[in-house]
Protein backbone atom coordinates (compact mmCIF):
# COMPACT_ATOMS: atom_id res chain seq x y z
CA UNK A 1 0.00 0.00 0.00
CA UNK A 2 1.20 3.56 -0.64
CA UNK A 3 2.04 5.69 2.40
CA UNK A 4 1.13 9.37 2.77
CA UNK A 5 2.62 11.78 5.32
CA UNK A 6 0.33 14.71 6.11
CA UNK A 7 1.23 17.72 8.23
CA UNK A 8 -1.46 19.63 10.07
CA UNK A 9 -3.39 16.37 10.00
CA UNK A 10 -5.45 16.59 13.19
CA UNK A 11 -8.18 18.84 11.76
CA UNK A 12 -9.41 20.77 8.73
CA UNK A 13 -8.05 20.01 5.27
CA UNK A 14 -5.29 17.83 6.71
CA UNK A 15 -7.77 15.46 8.33
CA UNK A 16 -9.91 15.46 5.19
CA UNK A 17 -6.86 14.48 3.13
CA UNK A 18 -6.29 11.65 5.61
CA UNK A 19 -9.89 10.43 5.32
CA UNK A 20 -9.94 10.42 1.53
CA UNK A 21 -6.56 8.73 1.26
CA UNK A 22 -7.50 6.11 3.85
CA UNK A 23 -10.65 5.44 1.84
CA UNK A 24 -8.31 4.69 -1.06
CA UNK A 25 -6.41 2.21 1.17
CA UNK A 26 -3.31 4.35 1.73
CA UNK A 27 -1.39 3.97 4.97
CA UNK A 28 -0.84 7.24 6.83
CA UNK A 29 1.68 9.19 8.87
CA UNK A 30 -0.15 12.00 10.65
CA UNK A 31 1.80 15.04 11.86
CA UNK A 32 0.47 17.82 14.11
CA UNK A 33 1.25 19.55 17.38
CA UNK A 34 -1.52 17.99 19.50
CA UNK A 35 -0.85 14.40 20.55
CA UNK A 36 -4.39 13.90 21.86
CA UNK A 37 -6.00 15.11 18.64
CA UNK A 38 -3.64 12.96 16.56
CA UNK A 39 -4.34 9.85 18.60
CA UNK A 40 -8.09 10.42 18.32
CA UNK A 41 -7.91 10.92 14.56
CA UNK A 42 -5.65 7.90 14.10
CA UNK A 43 -7.95 5.62 16.10
CA UNK A 44 -10.97 6.69 14.05
CA UNK A 45 -9.16 6.15 10.74
CA UNK A 46 -7.87 2.72 11.75
CA UNK A 47 -11.33 1.66 12.90
CA UNK A 48 -13.22 2.91 9.86
CA UNK A 49 -10.79 2.07 7.05
CA UNK A 50 -8.48 -0.63 8.43
CA UNK A 51 -5.30 1.14 7.35
CA UNK A 52 -2.04 1.56 9.25
CA UNK A 53 -1.78 4.98 10.86
CA UNK A 54 1.40 6.32 12.47
CA UNK A 55 1.32 9.50 14.56
CA UNK A 56 4.16 11.97 14.88
CA UNK A 57 3.62 14.93 17.21
CA UNK A 58 5.68 17.88 16.01
CA UNK A 59 5.64 21.66 16.10
CA UNK A 60 6.91 22.70 12.67
CA UNK A 61 8.02 26.09 13.96
CA UNK A 62 10.70 24.21 15.92
CA UNK A 63 13.78 23.10 13.99
CA UNK A 64 14.28 19.92 16.02
CA UNK A 65 10.70 18.81 15.31
CA UNK A 66 11.06 19.55 11.60
CA UNK A 67 14.23 17.44 11.61
CA UNK A 68 12.31 14.50 13.12
CA UNK A 69 9.64 14.67 10.42
CA UNK A 70 12.32 15.01 7.74
CA UNK A 71 14.07 11.92 9.09
CA UNK A 72 10.81 9.98 8.71
CA UNK A 73 10.58 11.11 5.09
CA UNK A 74 14.13 9.92 4.46
CA UNK A 75 13.50 6.46 5.92
CA UNK A 76 14.21 4.14 2.98
CA UNK A 77 13.07 1.07 4.91
CA UNK A 78 9.52 2.45 5.20
CA UNK A 79 9.23 4.94 2.34
CA UNK A 80 6.66 7.70 2.01
CA UNK A 81 5.01 7.97 -1.42
CA UNK A 82 3.02 11.17 -0.90
CA UNK A 83 3.93 14.22 1.18
CA UNK A 84 1.20 16.76 1.93
CA UNK A 85 2.50 20.02 3.38
CA UNK A 86 -0.69 21.32 4.96
CA UNK A 87 0.31 22.68 8.38
CA UNK A 88 -0.25 26.39 8.82
CA UNK A 89 -2.05 29.16 10.63
CA UNK A 90 -3.21 32.69 9.91
CA UNK A 91 -2.43 36.07 11.43
CA UNK A 92 -4.22 39.43 11.28
CA UNK A 93 -3.41 41.27 8.07
CA UNK A 94 -1.92 44.30 9.90
CA UNK A 95 1.74 43.26 9.69
CA UNK A 96 3.11 46.35 11.48
CA UNK A 97 0.78 45.73 14.44
CA UNK A 98 1.55 42.03 14.78
CA UNK A 99 4.15 40.61 17.13
CA UNK A 100 7.25 40.02 15.01
CA UNK A 101 7.94 36.70 16.75
CA UNK A 102 4.50 35.50 15.59
CA UNK A 103 5.36 36.60 12.06
CA UNK A 104 8.66 34.70 12.14
CA UNK A 105 6.91 31.58 13.43
CA UNK A 106 4.34 31.99 10.64
CA UNK A 107 7.14 32.13 8.04
CA UNK A 108 8.89 29.10 9.50
CA UNK A 109 5.78 26.92 9.39
CA UNK A 110 4.52 27.95 5.95
CA UNK A 111 7.81 28.31 4.06
CA UNK A 112 10.86 26.94 5.87
CA UNK A 113 9.24 23.75 7.18
CA UNK A 114 7.61 23.05 3.81
CA UNK A 115 10.93 23.56 2.02
CA UNK A 116 12.83 21.30 4.43
CA UNK A 117 10.24 18.54 4.18
CA UNK A 118 10.15 18.78 0.39
CA UNK A 119 13.94 18.46 0.31
CA UNK A 120 13.79 15.34 2.48
CA UNK A 121 10.98 13.81 0.44
CA UNK A 122 12.73 14.46 -2.88
CA UNK A 123 15.82 12.70 -1.59
CA UNK A 124 13.74 9.57 -1.03
CA UNK A 125 11.39 9.82 -4.04
CA UNK A 126 13.71 10.68 -6.91
CA UNK A 127 13.95 7.74 -9.28
CA UNK A 128 11.48 5.73 -7.19
CA UNK A 129 8.61 8.13 -7.90
CA UNK A 130 6.28 10.03 -5.63
CA UNK A 131 4.03 13.04 -5.18
CA UNK A 132 4.22 16.21 -3.12
CA UNK A 133 1.22 18.43 -2.45
CA UNK A 134 1.73 21.88 -0.98
CA UNK A 135 -1.47 23.38 0.37
CA UNK A 136 -1.28 27.01 -0.69
CA UNK A 137 -4.17 29.42 -1.25
CA UNK A 138 -5.87 31.69 -3.74
CA UNK A 139 -4.34 34.41 -1.51
CA UNK A 140 -1.01 33.52 -3.12
CA UNK A 141 -2.18 35.26 -6.30
CA UNK A 142 -3.25 38.44 -4.46
CA UNK A 143 -1.22 40.92 -2.41
CA UNK A 144 -2.36 40.63 1.20
CA UNK A 145 0.29 40.71 3.92
CA UNK A 146 2.66 37.88 4.85
CA UNK A 147 0.11 35.07 4.48
CA UNK A 148 -0.19 35.93 0.80
CA UNK A 149 3.59 36.17 0.46
CA UNK A 150 4.11 32.73 2.00
CA UNK A 151 1.51 31.11 -0.22
CA UNK A 152 2.90 32.86 -3.29
CA UNK A 153 6.30 31.32 -2.50
CA UNK A 154 4.73 27.86 -2.26
CA UNK A 155 3.00 28.29 -5.61
CA UNK A 156 6.09 29.54 -7.39
CA UNK A 157 8.37 26.88 -5.93
CA UNK A 158 5.85 24.13 -6.71
CA UNK A 159 5.66 25.23 -10.35
CA UNK A 160 9.44 25.05 -10.68
CA UNK A 161 9.84 21.78 -8.77
CA UNK A 162 7.09 20.06 -10.74
CA UNK A 163 8.92 20.79 -14.00
CA UNK A 164 12.38 20.12 -12.59
CA UNK A 165 11.69 16.72 -11.01
CA UNK A 166 9.28 15.27 -13.55
CA UNK A 167 12.31 13.49 -15.04
CA UNK A 168 12.75 11.77 -11.65
CA UNK A 169 9.08 10.67 -11.61
CA UNK A 170 8.12 13.12 -8.85
CA UNK A 171 5.23 15.54 -9.21
CA UNK A 172 4.76 18.66 -7.08
CA UNK A 173 1.34 20.34 -6.88
CA UNK A 174 0.27 23.54 -5.13
CA UNK A 175 -3.38 23.22 -4.13
CA UNK A 176 -4.91 26.69 -3.87
CA UNK A 177 -8.36 26.79 -2.26
CA UNK A 178 -10.32 29.92 -1.48
CA UNK A 179 -12.54 30.34 1.58
CA UNK A 180 -13.11 26.81 2.87
CA UNK A 181 -15.20 25.61 5.80
CA UNK A 182 -12.60 24.21 8.23
CA UNK A 183 -11.37 24.98 11.75
CA UNK A 184 -8.75 27.40 10.29
CA UNK A 185 -10.94 30.43 10.92
CA UNK A 186 -12.02 29.25 14.36
CA UNK A 187 -8.37 29.05 15.48
CA UNK A 188 -8.04 32.72 14.53
CA UNK A 189 -11.12 33.61 16.57
CA UNK A 190 -13.14 34.28 13.40
CA UNK A 191 -16.55 32.91 12.48
CA UNK A 192 -16.91 32.11 8.76
CA UNK A 193 -20.35 33.70 8.65
CA UNK A 194 -19.10 37.02 10.03
CA UNK A 195 -16.27 37.96 7.66
CA UNK A 196 -18.27 39.84 5.06
CA UNK A 197 -17.82 36.96 2.60
CA UNK A 198 -20.91 35.83 0.62
CA UNK A 199 -22.03 32.28 1.32
CA UNK A 200 -21.52 31.21 -2.32
CA UNK A 201 -17.77 31.92 -1.97
CA UNK A 202 -17.31 29.20 0.64
CA UNK A 203 -16.02 25.78 -0.44
CA UNK A 204 -16.51 22.38 1.13
CA UNK A 205 -13.31 20.73 2.37
CA UNK A 206 -14.27 17.42 0.79
CA UNK A 207 -14.51 19.01 -2.66
CA UNK A 208 -11.20 20.87 -2.23
CA UNK A 209 -9.34 17.69 -1.27
CA UNK A 210 -11.00 15.57 -3.95
CA UNK A 211 -10.05 18.01 -6.71
CA UNK A 212 -6.58 18.57 -5.29
CA UNK A 213 -5.82 14.84 -5.24
CA UNK A 214 -7.17 14.47 -8.76
CA UNK A 215 -5.01 17.30 -10.11
CA UNK A 216 -1.94 15.92 -8.32
CA UNK A 217 -2.56 12.52 -9.91
CA UNK A 218 -2.63 14.28 -13.28
CA UNK A 219 0.71 15.93 -12.57
CA UNK A 220 -0.59 19.50 -12.50
CA UNK A 221 1.69 22.08 -10.90
CA UNK A 222 -1.17 24.25 -9.62
CA UNK A 223 -4.67 23.21 -8.61
CA UNK A 224 -7.36 25.85 -8.01
CA UNK A 225 -10.49 24.03 -6.83
CA UNK A 226 -13.82 25.33 -8.19
CA UNK A 227 -14.64 27.36 -11.27
CA UNK A 228 -15.44 30.48 -9.25
CA UNK A 229 -11.91 30.68 -7.86
CA UNK A 230 -10.31 29.85 -11.20
CA UNK A 231 -12.14 32.91 -12.51
CA UNK A 232 -10.95 35.06 -9.59
CA UNK A 233 -7.34 34.02 -10.15
CA UNK A 234 -7.59 34.81 -13.85
CA UNK A 235 -9.01 38.27 -13.08
CA UNK A 236 -6.38 38.93 -10.39
CA UNK A 237 -3.65 38.52 -13.00
CA UNK A 238 -5.22 41.27 -15.11
CA UNK A 239 -6.12 43.83 -12.44
CA UNK A 240 -3.65 46.22 -10.73
CA UNK A 241 -2.35 45.03 -7.36
CA UNK A 242 -3.61 48.20 -5.67
CA UNK A 243 -7.17 47.18 -6.54
CA UNK A 244 -6.89 43.48 -5.70
CA UNK A 245 -5.13 44.14 -2.39
CA UNK A 246 -7.92 46.49 -1.36
CA UNK A 247 -10.59 43.89 -2.06
CA UNK A 248 -8.49 41.21 -0.37
CA UNK A 249 -8.56 43.00 2.98
CA UNK A 250 -11.92 41.36 3.57
CA UNK A 251 -11.86 38.03 5.36
CA UNK A 252 -9.15 35.38 5.42
CA UNK A 253 -8.42 33.00 2.54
Amino acid sequence: MPTALITGASAGLGLEFARQLARRRADLVLVARSTDALDEAAAALRSEYGVAVEVLAADLAEEADVDRVAARLRDAADPVDLLINNAGFGLPLQFADNDIDDEVRHLRVHVEASMRLMHAALGSMRGRGGRIINVASVAGFISRSTYSACKSWLIGFSRWANAEYARDRVTVTAVCPGFTHTSFHERMGLAPGHEGVPSFMWLDARDVVREGLRDAARGKAVSVPSLRYKTIVALARLLPSSLTSGVARRGRV
